[in-house]
């Protein structure tokens, strides 16, 4: 999974193609759960670019988009928000994958 460099490639990316960013955080125990299934939930919806947001290190992004729980996912395709998973719960690779199979 790509790792998120700046804002400005933040926008960058969110105006081309389609994208999900997932938010997330070292420390975060839930993060950890998911991390072993992110590369099959990749292999599974090639049309994505996924990318690895730190919370961390991008606190205003996830302010100015209202990520206030970890880990959170949000989807763009050129430029539009086409959907958003975004939550301080625990998220199954189910529930990730129905995501983004409704977006």
């Amino acid at each position: 999974m790509k790792k998120l460099s700046s804002i400005d490639e933040f926008q960058q990316l969110k105006v081309s193609n389609k994208h999900i960013f997932l938010f997330s955080a070292d420390w975060c125990p839930d993060c950890r759960v998911i991390e072993p299934v992110l590369p099959e939930i990749e292999e599974a919806f090639p049309e994505f670019t996924f990318v690895y947001v730190d919370r961390d290190e991008f606190i205003d992004l996830c302010a100015e988009l209202n990520i206030f729980g970890i880990p959170s996912f949000i989807a763009y395709e050129n430029g539009t928000e086409i959907g958003r998973f975004v939550s301080k719960d625990r998220k199954t690779k189910e529930e990730i994958e129905q995501f983004i199979q409704g977006l």
